[in-house]
C-alpha cells in the first residue's frame, strides 16, 4: 500500500453555544487521532470555517500527505460540507471518505431520491413543499430537511396525515429550499454501515432500531431527539440490536444487494450508512445514504465494527486502502 507519513485531520470548527450534535465531532477528532497514532502516523489537526483561504493555508504550511477527512458540516450547515473536500481535489491531496461528488449528491437527499429511481434504488416518495396537491389522503407524510445529516431539525412534530395537510400550518412557515415531503413509511427501520478496502466494499453486520414503549399513534422516527437530546423519551426508548442474519437470510440478502447497489450508483468511497425502511409487506426502502457517519463510540458504524470484530485502527487502516485504491 502506498506510503503516508503525515496525516491532517480536517473537521469543522465548533460554534459557539454548540448543540450535542455539532460537540460531537471533538470526541471524533479524538478517536481518529488516537486510531493514527496507534497505527505510526504522524498527524496534525486542522479546523475549516467559511473562510476557505485560511483551510488551504493550514495545509499548505501543514504539507499532509493525506487528509482524513471528518468535515460534516460548515458553520453548522450540513450543505456545505462539500467544499472541503472539494478544495482537497484542487490542492491534489488525497483524502479518506466519500469523494466530492458523492458528498453532493447525497447530501441533498432529494437528488439523491432521484438517482435512486434511475437506477432502480427503492426509495419512498417524495415531494416538494409546494406539491402538497399530490398527496395521498390516507398516507402519513414527513417534512425532512433536504440538506443536513443527524436529524437537524427534523422531530415528529413535522408528521402529519395526507388528509390533514391543510390545517398542517407549520408547513407554511418552512423553506422550500431547506425541506421535503417524504411519505412515511410504517414499519422496521435498518442502519447499514459499509466499509470500503482494497478489495471493495463491505457490508457490516445489520442492525435494527426497536422503539420501545411508543404509544399509539406516535411516529416510529429516528429524529434530533432519539438521536441526540438525553433524557428525552425518545432517546431513552430508542435502542439499537443487530439481528440474527441466519434466521432472516432472504431479507438480509436483499439489503446487502440494495447498499451495494447503493454504493456504486454514487460511487461511493471510504464509509457510509443506508437507512432503510421496510414497510408491513417486507418491502425495502432507502431513506438516505449518509456518507459522512458519526464515527463515535456507540455510532451506528462504530458498533457494526465492533459486531464484525474490527478494531477501530482496522477500519481506519480500510479506510485508507480504499482512498490508495481509488489514486492508483
Amino acid at each position: 500500500m502506498r506510503k503516508f507519513e503525515k496525516v491532517a485531520i480536517v473537521y469543522n470548527e465548533v460554534q459557539q453555544n454548540a448543540g450535542p450534535d455539532e460537540l460531537d465531532i471533538l470526541d471524533q477528532v479524538e478517536l481518529a487521532e488516537n486510531s493514527l497514532h496507534e497505527l505510526g502516523y504522524n498527524t496534525c489537526k486542522i479546523t475549516v470555517n467559511l473562510d476557505l483561504s485560511q483551510l488551504k493555508k493550514s495545509l499548505l504550511e501543514e504539507k499532509p500527505d493525506l487528509i482524513f477527512n471528518l468535515v460534516e458540516s460548515i458553520n453548522n450547515h450540513g450543505e456545505l460540507l462539500y467544499f472541503a473536500p472539494a478544495l482537497y481535489n484542487n490542492l491534489k491531496i488525497p483524502y479518506t471518505g466519500v469523494n466530492t461528488e458523492g458528498l453532493f449528491i447525497t447530501t441533498n437527499k432529494p437528488l439523491a431520491k432521484h438517482w435512486m429511481r434511475s437506477n432502480n434504488i427503492p426509495t419512498a416518495d417524495w415531494f416538494e413543499l409546494y406539491e402538497t396537491d399530490k398527496l395521498d389522503k390516507n398516507k402519513t407524510y414527513l417534512v425532512k430537511p433536504k440538506l443536513e445529516d443527524g436529524s437537524l431539525g427534523f422531530d415528529d412534530d413535522l408528521v402529519f396525515k395526507g388528509a390533514d395537510v391543510h390545517k398542517f400550518e407549520k408547513i407554511k412557515t418552512l423553506s422550500p429550499f431547506h425541506f421535503f415531503i417524504e411519505e412515511y413509511i410504517e414499519g422496521r427501520e435498518f442502519n447499514i454501515s459499509v466499509l470500503g478496502g482494497d478489495k471493495g466494499p463491505e457490508v457490516l453486520p445489520v442492525p435494527e432500531m426497536n422503539f420501545h414503549n411508543y404509544p399509539e399513534g406516535k411516529p416510529k422516527i429516528m429524529g434530533f431527539r432519539a438521536k441526540w437530546e438525553e433524557n428525552s423519551f425518545e432517546y431513552d426508548n430508542t435502542s439499537r440490536s443487530f439481528i440474527d442474519e441466519e434466521a432472516e437470510k432472504e431479507l438480509v440478502n436483499l439489503l446487502k444487494k440494495i447498499c451495494i447497489d447503493c454504493w456504486n450508483t454514487f460511487q461511493l468511497t471510504g464509509f457510509v450508512r443506508v437507512d432503510f425502511r421496510i414497510d408491513k409487506e417486507g418491502n425495502p426502502f432507502v431513506l438516505e445514504v449518509n456518507a459522512n457517519p458519526c464515527i463515535t463510540p456507540g455510532s451506528g458504524f462504530y458498533s457494526a465494527c465492533e459486531k464484525k470484530g474490527y478494531s477501530f485502527s482496522y477500519a481506519i487502516t480500510r479506510m485508507i486502502e480504499d482512498t490508495v485504491r481509488h489514486l492508483n
